[in-house]
């Protein structure tokens, strides 16, 4: 129930007054007007107070209702805008409403909308409630049974949730099928999908012993780029069985591909719709990045069968609950199926330079806010990414085998029901015997924690001393912050680069200490010199750390340290502090960057996708987070000149390095194939820096036979405007005229470019046939590659990057919300902006104020204003 002021409070919380155990829904499916007729078997609850019945509905056009098959007389219910309220219903019933939709007039697409000549359906978050009146909420959860018919020859396949019951023929060419989920699910997991497709399927035996028909489906003509994303189910799949011990519980498990789709994609129970980007895929049109990136979405929405469909929400105040949860899980998948190492740096790179941002900005909030107004906005980086990185703390304060314990415990005790975050740490505190009271501020504390370690070492007594201080800085709404309970992972070298085996006094282990107040101070004894130290390995909290290193110490880190992880880490601050100037002897750190960088060229045992790793700077959102106020000119002129010379100081490494790996890069899609393409195409962007005309990446991509390589060539010579830029580019986009996806990564070159004549080059995008505003792929590519990683165009001194994005929001808002608060959320850190920029995106945003239609962006940019 929301407040006067349109907000929901998660103190305000109460179970629904009426239970609805099973649901009857039959869809007569037609692009421009669907009717939809839904039959509730209605309980009350005689635990809660008894209340009138309140469906939600939205665009919805009431044909029909009934009560236990007697028509309600108009007097007897109350139909608005938001839904349907019947005040008099005393007992155990059955609803019956008959409602028609209209699909092809869905640009939300929420709900059931038309797509292409298909029919889809997104219910998450409050989707349903535009498909047939319900109590759209996740802690409703009934048994479904859903019957669809529809014209065989524009809808040949019709899909749902569950399992496939029966079918047939109807008169008037039309047909039917019907499916039944057996498993209490909430409606937002509900799905559909109508239309002609192909697709590429399996059979298997799960571990249970159960048959179960894997599919992924798609328009006929994509079928054979489908065949990546089914052995990517099936590996998801065994994975789970082995590392989780979770199996799978229904006999079809489908995955639909859709061209349009506001989402990566979403894991409906037994039908997982996916954006047709996360699923096609062939060596001519996907680069290894797609690849591995479907590999992952894959992943991620196969495992939220058990963490989120099996073990759901009690309310959307737990969204972290399933996302943070299930990332954490597809991270792990990841990992263990390629470079464990790589895979840590990838995900710890996104978090510094977009959550660390969402947290020090306007939009921070904490991973299980106290209240919100649009739930749509909640989805965000801190309920996913931060939300990981916390499950990851838990796992490695408990240990491999008491974690999946705990695990084991939280799907035993909560299968079947609507949780919550304590419900999670209840099982991990159970099976582990810990108090985790205070770990759970992680979940409502808002921020980034700040870790300040001072060490001292007393040369007559032997005694190593580590002052450590950890603070909080203030959020919107949240002035006062508590210590944190976080593992700190650290160890210690001698000079000669070797481990030291020595704990702190008091401490359980010689490589982990728990912080859990304000300060702490650590007392190492019998140490003969002053030791190197290395803090938070593995990334193991997620936290700023501030060590007054030297460009020595970091420079002998990144030799010695025997995390991966912390020896990538050691160069990003190394070279953090070399572009902004943070080091007193700036020309000895820059030498020593560069010969920490050589050597890792020089070593041809070091792993291609770590080296690659280690020589891609900090980017721009990265040093921004690293500063108080932001000077965009000087920030991005200091990595363009500090690029431009160690390219220049390493161009025979990185020529040598080029062509040594051309044979490994020519392989296929294994591990040493990916890494060796990743870091041959990072040395050919460093020598493109030297040769302004080219040569090397002009031929490159004429005898490119892959899209990694060719992508990789073209983006060289967009970002360095050479002299054959044009004509790549018309070739590229050319060759891939009929494929949308291939032309979005098109797109995205251009709208990337880092000049500030790119907003010429996008304005041009707006105004050509390109530019298609219902789809949000192309909508991300323009706008979105343009404010998310276009920093030179869109921070333009003079604000018109910024005035760009705004003349387009409005617009986009009023086709698809969702879309366009995503694209709103690119000024969250604009209060940070040095110099008249901060005054421009003001002026921005005031301007955007009384222009926008749904409640998405009026929250977003309330928050941004507030």
């Amino acid at each position: 129930m929301s407040r006067d002021d349109g907000s929901i409070h998660l103190s305000d919380y109460r179970p629904p007054a009426w239970r609805i155990p099973r649901v009857e829904i039959e869809f007569d499916l037609d692009a421009d007007a669907t009717e939809v007729t839904t039959r509730l078997r209605l309980e009350p609850d005689p635990a809660q107070p008894p209340a009138p019945l309140e469906l939600d509905g939205e665009d919805l056009e009431l044909l029909a209702i009934r009560v236990d098959g007697v028509e309600l007389p108009p007097e007897s219910y109350v139909l608005g805008e938001r839904g349907l309220r019947i005040p008099d219903l005393d007992g155990a019933c059955t609803l019956e409403t008959r409602v028609r939709i209209r699909p092809s007039a869905n640009t939300r697409l929420e709900g059931l909308y038309a797509s292409r000549g298909a029919l889809f359906t997104q219910c998450e978050a409050e989707g349903f409630r535009r498909i047939a009146f319900m109590l759209d909420r996740p802690d409703v959860m009934p048994v479904w049974d859903i019957v669809l018919r529809a014209d065989r020859a524009r809808y040949p396949v019709l899909l749902a949730n569950g399992n496939p019951v029966g079918g047939g023929e109807l008169p008037d060419g039309r047909h039917l099928a019907r499916w039944h989920n057996p498993h209490a699910t909430p409606p937002y997991l509900f799905a559909v999908v109508a239309g002609d497709f192909g697709c590429v399927q399996s059979e298997i035996v799960a571990a249970d012993g159960r048959n179960v028909r894997l599919a992924v489906w798609a328009a006929h003509a994509d079928v054979p780029r489908c065949r990546y994303a089914l052995g990517a189910v099936e590996r998801a799949l065994r994975w789970d069985e082995r590392r989780f011990g979770r199996v799978y519980d229904l006999d079809v498990f489908n995955v639909v591909a859709a061209q349009d789709f506001t989402m990566g994609a979403m894991e409906n129970k037994g039908l997982n719709i996916f954006n047709a980007r996360y699923v096609l895929a062939d060596e001519e049109t996907a680069t290894d990045a797609d690849y591995l990136g479907i590999e992952s979405v894959i992943g991620h929405e196969y495992f939220h069968n058990w963490s989120g469909n099996r073990v759901t929400l009690r309310d959307w105040f737990q969204l972290s609950l399933k996302e943070g949860l299930t990332v954490f899980r597809d991270q792990e998948f990841t990992a263990d199926l390629h470079s464990r190492a790589v895979k840590r740096i990838e995900d710890v790179r996104l978090l510094r330079a977009r959550q660390f941002a969402e947290d020090a900005g306007s939009l921070a909030h904490p991973v299980r806010p106290p209240s919100y107004r649009e739930i749509n906005n909640f989805y965000t980086l801190t309920i996913y990414e931060k939300g990981a990185e916390i499950v990851r703390m838990l796992y490695t304060l408990l240990g491999e085998a008491t974690f999946r314990a705990g695990m084991d415990l939280y799907f035993a005790r909560n299968d079947g029901r609507a949780a919550t975050v304590e419900d999670f740490l209840a099982a991990h505190a159970e099976a582990s015997g810990r108090d985790l009271s205070q770990f759970a501020r992680w979940y409502a504390q808002a921020g980034t924690p700040e870790i300040r370690i001072r060490d001292d070492y007393d040369a007559a007594t032997g005694t190593y001393t580590l002052e450590i201080a950890q603070r909080t800085p203030p959020t919107p709404g949240q002035p006062d912050k508590h210590p944190l309970h976080m593992p700190l992972r650290f160890a210690l070298y001698d000079e000669a680069g070797r481990r030291l085996r020595t704990a702190p006094r008091g401490a359980g282990g010689a490589d982990q200490v728990e912080l859990v107040a304000t300060r702490h101070r650590l007392r190492f004894h019998g140490l003969s010199a002053r030791p190197l130290p290395a803090f938070n390995q593995g990334f193991a909290a997620p936290v700023k750390l501030d060590f007054p290193y030297s460009p020595a110490q970091l420079g002998r880190l990144a030799r010695c340290e025997r995390d991966p992880f912390n020896r990538w880490d050691a160069l990003q601050r190394l070279a953090t502090g070399v572009l902004l100037e943070r080091f007193e002897a700036h020309v000895e750190a820059q030498d020593g960057l560069s010969a920490a960088l050589g050597a890792l060229l020089d070593d041809p045992a070091q792993d291609p996708a770590f080296v690659a790793e280690c020589l891609v700077l900090p980017d721009f959102d990265t040093l921004a987070e690293s500063v108080q106020a932001i000077d965009v000119d000087s920030l991005l002129a200091a990595r363009e000149t500090l690029l431009d010379q160690l390219a220049f100081e390493h161009a025979e490494r990185l020529r040598a390095r080029y062509h040594a790996l051309a044979d490994a890069a020519a392989g296929g899609l294994d591990g040493a194939a990916m890494g060796a393409r990743r870091l041959r195409n990072l040395c050919l962007a460093l020598l493109t820096r030297l040769d302004r005309e080219a040569a090397l990446a002009q031929a490159q991509f004429e005898g490119a036979r892959s899209m990694t390589d060719r992508l990789g060539a073209l983006r060289c010579l967009v970002e360095a405007d050479a002299q054959g830029r044009h004509a790549a580019m018309e070739a590229f986009a050319a060759r891939h005229a009929g494929d949308d996806l291939v032309t979005d990564k098109w797109i995205a070159l251009v709208a990337m470019r880092p000049d500030a004549g790119a907003q010429a080059e996008v304005r041009a995008l707006l105004g050509s046939s390109h530019w298609t505003p219902t789809n949000p792929n192309r909508v991300r590519a323009v706008l979105g590659s343009f404010a998310r990683a276009n920093p030179t165009a869109f921070h333009a001194a003079d604000g018109s990057g910024y005035a760009l994005l705004a003349e387009q929001l409005p617009g986009l808002d009023a086709i698809n919300p969702q879309v366009a608060a995503r694209l709103l959320g690119a000024f969250e850190s604009w209060r940070r902006l040095a110099g008249p920029r901060r005054e421009r995106v003001r002026e921005t945003l005031d301007g955007l104020q009384g222009r926008f239609a749904s409640s998405d962006c009026r929250d977003l940019l309330a928050r941004l204003l507030g």
